[in-house]
């Protein structure tokens, strides 16, 4: 189902429910709709879920990173008046919410991460987008996940349109640059904000020894796998998902 997005100030976004807020932080290629599994869930088990559209391609070159999307959506979370709120990010979403949660661990009581970086990834693979070659950008979609069929037509259309806009590219290889650059393996340890790590065991965006260095590295995390699954587990598989996190929500009391 498509939801409202909702216009507010500098800000738009999606609201549903009300209860402990969970907000959600999408990729760098990824939209609003590739949460629809868990917008639908969780508010019908007592939380408001948000999720921000995060200004991946908004901001000033200058400005353009990691840690200024961390900054926005420090802001988004004062605007909206929340507190004690559980992020849950995919991608450069779980990364967005690693540094957030650094930044800000007052502001956060739980963190969820999926396909996360932060700590190594390879989104650009063998190769950077090949603009014009529609192919070669539905077989990095593809890619993405475990079944190839999850790469449907509206979403390699979405790459290709991305990949193709000469600014959005631009920006899209200076944000993965970003990414890669903002390595936060010293940071970790000393965050003690409860983590749960959900992964796809097939990922070959952030692989698996991704998952479990993450796991490593935080001190108070819980690690789980999803399997025949890539690097969007909450798109491939949500009811696993879903299923994997309420437990985890209702282990943890939050």
């Amino acid at each position: 189902m498509e939801y409202e997005i909702i216009k507010d100030g500098k800000f738009r976004y999606i609201e549903k429910g009300e209860g402990t807020p969970i907000i959600i932080l999408h990729g760098l290629m990824g939209g609003l709709s590739n949460f629809h599994g868990v917008t639908d869930y969780f508010p019908k088990k007592g939380y408001k879920v948000l999720v921000p559209e995060l200004p991946i391609y908004d901001m000033p070159m200058i400005k353009t990173n990691v840690k200024n999307f961390a900054k926005y959506l420090e802001r988004f979370i004062e605007y909206k008046g929340l507190k004690d709120v559980i992020l849950l990010g995919n991608s450069l979403g779980g990364h967005i919410g690693l540094l957030h949660t650094k930044l800000f661990p007052e502001m956060v009581k739980a963190l969820v991460i999926t396909g996360s970086s932060g700590l190594y990834e390879s989104a650009m693979g063998d190769g950077y987008p090949k603009r014009g070659d529609y192919e070669f950008i539905k077989k990095k979609a593809q890619d993405v996940f475990y079944d190839p069929a999850v790469a449907t037509k509206e979403i390699v259309d979405e790459v290709f349109e991305t990949v193709n806009d000469r600014m959005k590219l631009v920006k899209t290889l200076a944000i993965a640059k970003s990414a890669i650059r903002h390595n936060m393996s010293k940071d970790l340890p000393k965050m003690h904000t409860p983590t749960c790590i959900i992964w796809g065991e097939n990922d070959s965006v952030t692989p698996p020894k991704v998952a479990k260095e993450f796991h490593e590295l935080l001190p108070d995390s819980e690690l789980y796998w999803i399997n025949e699954c890539g690097h969007a587990p909450m798109m491939e598989h949500p009811k696993e998902f879903n299923a994997i996190l309420d437990a985890w929500l209702e282990k943890r009391k939050f």
